[in-house]
């Protein structure tokens, strides 16, 4: 009776690593179809800021930023998951370990059903109707999944793209000559504490939700 539940645990954590296996095949291989995706999506954000629509952008951009975090995480829970099945008390986890699974296979899922491919990528470009009901879709979904660091880390991206896009460099510290090397460029923007910078993104985005549909 003591082998026979030996030979169910050990059969038990087996399976365990083996779905483990094909879920890290599956996240590898998102990984690739995403990184295609989130490639076109930030030379959207260029093409978007060199029309001069930023709302545009920074949707392109939080669309990436939400798929990558979806994947990092994932990645995250499975090598906790590892850990535990590793474990020789594997029965006491085991419970864990399932539902551990079935959430990354939930997640795989979400970024297939809800990020769509490249197609889906192409119609943030896009000004038709159908487009513009995606895009309005794609941010309210947005809206309540990602965190405030994730909004400030693409807002950071999105400032960067700024630069890039426009030619400007922004000194470290104030130039007699910053009014020579900024003309044509973006409006000066005042030196903020992290603080200030996090609170004035904060009243950006909840004015930008308030306002209604992205503007095309």
């Amino acid at each position: 009776m003591g082998n026979s539940s030996s030979s169910n645990k050990i059969s038990a954590q087996d399976r365990a690593i083996l779905d483990m296996k094909i879920q890290r095949d599956k996240l590898h291989q998102y990984q690739k179809r995403v990184k295609v995706i989130t490639d076109r999506e930030t030379e959207i954000a260029r093409e978007c800021l060199r029309q001069g629509n930023k709302s545009k952008a920074l949707l392109a951009l939080r669309r990436k930023k939400y798929q990558e975090s979806l994947l990092a995480k994932t990645d995250q829970q499975l090598a906790q998951l590892e850990t535990l099945t590793s474990d020789v008390e594997f029965a006491l986890v085991q419970k864990d370990v399932v539902f551990g699974l079935q959430q990354g296979t939930a997640v795989l899922k979400e970024i297939h059903k809800e990020m769509g491919g490249l197609d889906k990528v192409e119609m943030i470009l896009e000004e038709s109707q159908e487009a513009q009901a995606y895009q309005e879709e794609i941010s309210e979904m947005l809206g309540g999944k990602m965190s405030n660091q994730d909004e400030d880390e693409v807002e950071d991206e999105l400032e960067a793209l700024q630069r890039e896009v426009h030619g400007v460099r922004l000194p470290d510290a104030p130039s007699s000559n910053l009014a020579e090397a900024n003309v044509g460029a973006l409006p000066d923007v005042p030196q903020e504490t992290p603080a200030q910078k996090a609170k004035r993104r904060r009243e950006e985005r909840a004015r930008e939700q308030a306002s209604g549909p992205i503007a095309a």
